[in-house]
């Protein structure tokens, strides 16, 4: 980790946000701020490649701005512009950096919600999604489990998180039973009693594992029958961070999050970062 943050830069009002989540952190933490914004959707038509340079160097004076306001107040920062494709140059920008903030972008909000996505799927490190209208008086950290590698990850990264804020992390995982066609009927009660059972087995040994790692931290589970993303969803609401893994595997899946968490992001309830 080289300790920077890099944050993605575009007109849209979740960018905003992303850059004040993204300064506070900085300052909380001492790390140096890195302002990137790519000028897309070049063609190669003819003529383009001076209104490129025109929108580069306007971007660039706006950027340079917000650097001189922004290294005001005491954070190390810089701006960084190119033209080409946003996903392929923040996912390259990743390979370096300890955080990666953008914007979200409401699900069907064409392409840039799509970009969300895929960097946050392809991301080299951990990218924090923001939300339009986060706040920073929300409390709290939550961390969604389903006892996968994955998940292993993002528990370590939330319960730092929360370590670092002294703020309680909530654990959550969710059960569902068995999707059945047609009139099923009643579930069994046994059934349905052991896979709450089994499921808060599996958050009791990540409390353990937690606690052992981070003494004196506060630490609470949240075990519900439901779809996974509107469980942890339900929990988002108040907290500060949510934080769910990325199941990308291999060269095309790398771009593409697991269901959960695709969900998660889609429906922002709170800043939601994305481990891998």
């Amino acid at each position: 980790m080289s300790g920077t943050i890099i944050v993605g830069v575009t007109d849209a009002a979740s960018s905003r946000s992303a850059q004040e989540w993204a300064l506070r952190r900085a300052r909380e933490t001492g790390r140096r701020l890195v302002l990137f914004a790519v000028v897309g959707g070049a063609v190669g038509a003819v003529g383009e490649d001076e209104v490129v340079t025109r929108v580069v160097s306007r971007a660039r004076d706006a950027l340079e701005r917000v650097v001189a306001e922004v290294s005001a107040s005491g954070v190390a920062v810089e701006a960084r512009i190119e033209s080409g494709n946003p996903v392929a140059l923040l996912v390259d920008a990743s390979t370096d950096a300890e955080l990666l903030v953008i914007g979200g972008e409401p699900r069907g909000h064409g392409h840039r919600g799509q970009h969300g996505a895929r960097i946050a799927a392809g991301a080299h490190c951990p990218v924090v999604v923001v939300p339009e209208a986060d706040s920073a008086d929300r409390r709290g950290v939550v961390v969604g489990v389903d006892g996968s590698e994955v998940s292993d990850a993002a528990i370590d990264f939330a319960a730092a998180e929360a370590q670092r804020a002294g703020e309680t992390l909530t654990v959550v995982s969710a059960w569902m039973p068995v999707a059945m066609p047609g009139d099923f009927g009643v579930y069994p009660d046994l059934y349905l009693t052991d896979l709450q059972g089994i499921t808060q087995a599996g958050v009791d040994r990540v409390l353990e594992r937690v606690r052992a790692d981070h003494p004196g931290l506060d630490v609470v589970a949240a075990v519900a029958e439901g779809e996974p993303s509107t469980v942890i969803g339900d929990h988002a609401r108040s907290a500060r961070l949510t934080v769910v893994g990325s199941h990308g595997r291999g060269a095309f899946a790398r771009f593409l999050l697991g269901s959960v968490s695709e969900q998660v992001v889609a429906n922002l309830e709170s800043a939601v970062a994305v481990v891998r």
